[in-house]
């Protein structure tokens, strides 16, 4: 994002990074496109471990849209609701969705719902009012237990992320919005993280980000086929049952604490004899006699 404009800071944090790289024994990341990205740091394919982040299906699951809590909350009821939940900061661009929004503020039952911090929101809400989105619904952070009827109040769940985000940036509301059974659209660089995780998932769809035509198109058509949206759903359902359950990647975890146990436990008889020698010599050269 070009945060960092300090070329002596840049410097720093590089070198340690590249330091973080040599000492590890094993390195953890969430994504396919960290495992790229490393590689072509130069870190060892044997030094990478691929654990994606979970998320509780047991907690975040389907549940009806009928007698929904956030939906009653809202006057949702008979809506077609397109959810974005999440941070609002630099590497969102939400003005996307606003236009997109826009775009779309003829269909009288359709709602965009954007949950986010206080002050993103008020910036969001100068965004609604210079394009004449009125059919966008801003809302406060809720509550953690509140989270599944919330989600489950959604038809269409929304990743967005502006086309210079490094590539393997992986939000972690596409596992939520997966194990809520969500149909996806993201507005994502195609040759991102994001975007290989919703296409992988079967249960999305992926769009050019900071495009609202493209965007609104996409939505328009998940409105008009009910069915695909029921499908989409499904798929998420069963991706992230199958590849991001807490079970799984506790068991992955598990393993890889005990490669590295057996690792260490390896390596430090080794250390201990040289450490052995290198004393003998030493006494040796001196002509200190060891008892």
């Amino acid at each position: 994002l070009g945060l960092l404009k300090n070329k002596w800071v840049i410097k720093v944090f590089a070198a340690l990074e590249k330091f973080a790289y040599r000492s590890a024994t094993k390195i953890s990341v969430i994504a396919d496109g960290f495992v790229e990205h490393l590689h072509r740091k130069g870190v060892a394919p044997s030094k990478i471990v691929q654990i994606p982040n979970w998320v509780d299906v047991n907690f975040i699951r389907p549940l009806p849209k009928e007698n929904n809590a956030f939906r009653a909350a809202y006057n949702l009821d008979g809506k077609f609701v397109v959810l974005y939940s999440g941070n609002i900061a630099l590497t969102q661009g939400l003005e996307t969705v606003v236009k997109a929004a826009s775009l779309l503020r003829h269909i009288p039952d359709m709602t965009f719902v954007i949950v986010g911090e206080a002050k993103g929101l008020q910036r969001l809400q100068m965004a609604c009012n210079e394009c004449g989105a009125d059919n966008v619904l801003l809302v406060p952070f809720q509550p953690r237990e509140s989270l599944p009827e919330m989600l489950a109040a959604a038809d269409v769940g929304l990743v967005v992320q502006k086309k210079n985000v490094i590539s393997f940036n992986m939000p972690s509301k596409i596992q939520i919005l997966l194990g809520s059974g969500r149909a996806l659209v993201g507005s994502v660089p195609g040759n991102g993280t994001a975007a290989r995780a919703i296409e992988q998932s079967g249960g999305g769809i992926v769009v050019p980000p900071e495009k609202p035509k493209a965007l609104a198109k996409a939505i328009l058509d998940l409105y008009n086929h009910p069915e695909k949206v029921k499908t989409l759903g499904y798929s998420s359902r069963q991706f992230a049952v199958e590849q991001y359950a807490f079970e799984q990647a506790l068991t992955q975890y598990e393993s890889l604490f005990y490669s590295v146990m057996a690792e260490a436990s390896a390596i430090e008889p080794l250390v201990n004899m040289f450490s052995e020698k290198h004393v003998l010599l030493r006494a040796k050269e001196s002509g200190v006699k060891l008892r």
